[in-house]
């Protein structure tokens, strides 16, 4: 009995794949697992191998060797593409330039037999819910960059796939428009409580759209976590910095505390600080403390206070709504943010930060 429950939460088990191109590992033993209904991130950055694992799950790629690939229960490890309970959207869209937007969002069921009718009223469905209904006999050329990755989208929903894989599909968008389109896919995702597993090198996107994410380098998970996990409490230097830790500063451990807690010295001055990773650091071993530019704010005293590093203000850059500000320490360049534009920062000494903002991780 457990073993059917456990089954029929998980959608995707991805256990044990190694794929290699020639010499270079691109999937060094990588497992993931997707429940149903699950928006599942795999994050990274070029070269990290998310793309290459969203194609072995999709069978446009044989890995070199698997453990266990499982869709819904069902092995697929040695089943070709076409028979694979899955779609992919692309960030090319590859749609047919040649057919209507009713026609493209068609051929799905067209090649699978679907009846005439069937494949309509699914057409109709499909349009509606990416709001293109109203243009369902526009050829491809006559939409906009957001038009065609909502026809992508219908086409590969309309065949009712167990699991939607999105390979970067809003790269080609400028800024603001795919701001919307993450808003949509959320929508859409929730409209149809399909499992998507979504490939993207933006952490923003991760952060905005997922359950969960992976981050993945050089063809391992560094790691996984919801993403308040990821923002706030990254496990390596790595993780921290894609993350957008702007902040990464030697320190040496002092004290290891109760609760995930840690005391460290930076360029001489104490802060006490947090860390997931307590085993991976020992008491007088070099580590980095991580402090993202929002959570440093300045102080006009450079005094002996915990959490509090003197500093010298450089460049100040004006970013619209924040100004972000540099400064020398000893401990190396620093960068802060602050949103009160109108607060001046010629006298500050020193910034200074709250326990809970600060992340130890090893060196």
């Amino acid at each position: 009995m457990a073993k059917a429950a456990t089954q029929s939460a998980t959608m995707l088990e991805a256990r044990d794949i190694v794929h290699r191109y020639g010499p270079v590992v691109a999937l060094d033993h990588v497992s993931i697992t997707a429940a149903r209904g699950e928006f599942l991130t795999i994050l990274g950055e070029s070269g990290s191998g998310k793309t290459t694992m969203l194609r072995v799950i999709s069978g446009l790629e044989r890995p070199h060797s698997v453990g266990a690939l499982l869709i819904g229960g069902e092995d697929v490890a040695n089943l070709p593409a076409a028979q694979r309970n899955c779609t992919t959207v692309f960030q090319s869209y590859a749609l047919f330039p040649h057919m209507s937007v009713e026609e493209n969002v068609a051929y799905g069921l067209k090649i699978r037999g679907v009846p005439m009718d069937e494949r309509r009223r699914r057409v109709d469905e499909a349009l509606n819910l990416v709001r293109l209904h109203q243009k369902s006999a526009r050829r491809i050329g006559q939409l906009s960059g957001g038009e065609r990755q909502r026809v992508a989208l219908a086409r590969a929903i309309v065949t009712r796939p167990a699991l939607l894989l999105l390979d970067e599909p809003l790269g080609a968008l400028d800024e603001r428009l795919r701001y919307d389109m993450q808003t949509e896919l959320v929508e859409l995702h929730k409209t149809l409580g399909m499992t998507f597993i979504y490939i993207t090198h933006s952490q923003e996107e991760a952060l905005t759209m997922s359950d969960r994410i992976l981050l993945m380098r050089h063809g391992r998970v560094e790691q996984a976590g919801r993403p308040e996990e990821l923002f706030d409490r990254p496990v390596s230097r790595f993780a921290a910095s894609f993350m957008g830790f702007e902040n990464l500063l030697p320190c040496r451990v002092e004290h290891k505390l109760a609760g995930g807690r840690v005391v460290v010295r930076v360029a001489g001055r104490v802060f006490h600080a947090t860390t997931v990773v307590q085993d991976a650091l020992s008491e007088g071993s070099d580590a980095v403390l991580a402090v993202r530019a929002e959570r440093f704010a300045p102080a006009d005293v450079a005094s002996d206070a915990l959490n509090l590093l003197p500093c010298r203000p450089t460049e100040r850059f004006y970013r619209g709504k924040y100004v972000d500000q540099r400064a020398e320490s000893d401990a190396g360049p620093l960068r802060f943010r602050v949103w009160d534009k109108a607060n001046s920062f010629a006298d500050f000494a020193a910034v200074r930060c709250s326990e809970a903002d600060c992340v130890v991780v090893p060196q």
